[in-house]
């Protein structure tokens, strides 16, 4: 009988392996990401988020089984919780981030691509006035500067995670993201859109998921 179990269990593990495919990713931010799949860490951006400017593509291969969550984490850069970049400098001001995401399967068959349909959540949101950008002394959570900060759910890139209280994805076009340095070194599908939180401008860190079928 133990014989017929196991034997029964490593069949069952075999089909299982048998149906893991393997998939090609395409990503670029503004500024920096990390991607999963079911939870497990699968890509994570090459440049540092700390490198000015640090605009760029990124291209890898992952395997899974479907249907499968994406779990894109997304950060622009900010100096510190105003939210700002280049504080003290001529340019002090607030970044912009954007986000555009392709997968396909062995075959190039297109599997998922950034749009609405991803749900999200902000969990850094800076600064709350726009009026901070123009403080000639911004300190993050005094007068103008203030930010909210929400913790990370855990879990929230896996199947079990409930997400039907996340916002949609927010479209944005490539004149308001303004994609550049890898953007364009990618043929991206005309589905695929650039998304981000509603606020390009104050939305820094931004998590998003999607459950590819």
């Amino acid at each position: 009988m133990r014989l017929k179990l196991a034997m029964l269990t490593s069949c069952v593990a075999l089909a299982s392996a048998a149906q893991a495919e393997t998939f090609s990713a395409d990503v670029w931010v503004d500024n920096w990401f990390s991607m999963s799949v079911d939870g497990q860490q699968v890509a994570e951006d090459s440049v540092p988020i700390t490198t000015e400017r640090s605009f760029n593509a990124e291209s890898f291969i992952f395997e899974a089984e479907r249907p499968f969550v994406v779990g894109l984490r997304m950060k622009d850069f900010k100096q510190n919780d105003t939210g700002l970049e280049y504080i003290g400098a001529p340019r002090q001001q607030m970044g912009d981030g954007g986000a555009i995401v392709q997968i396909h399967d062995a075959d190039g068959a297109l599997v998922a691509v950034s749009d609405s349909g991803w749900q999200c959540l902000v969990v850094h949101k800076a600064p709350l006035d726009t009026a901070c950008a123009d403080e000639a002394d911004p300190v993050a959570g005094e007068g103008v500067c203030g930010f909210e900060i929400t913790e990370e759910p855990e879990g929230w890139d896996t199947a079990e995670f409930d997400a039907s209280d996340w916002t949609t994805a927010t479209e944005h076009s490539a004149r308001e993201v303004g994609p550049k340095d890898g953007y364009d070194e990618v043929d991206w599908d005309p589905s695929a859109k650039l998304i981000w939180g509603d606020d390009l401008k104050t939305d820094n860190t931004v998590l998003c998921r999607l459950t590819a079928e």
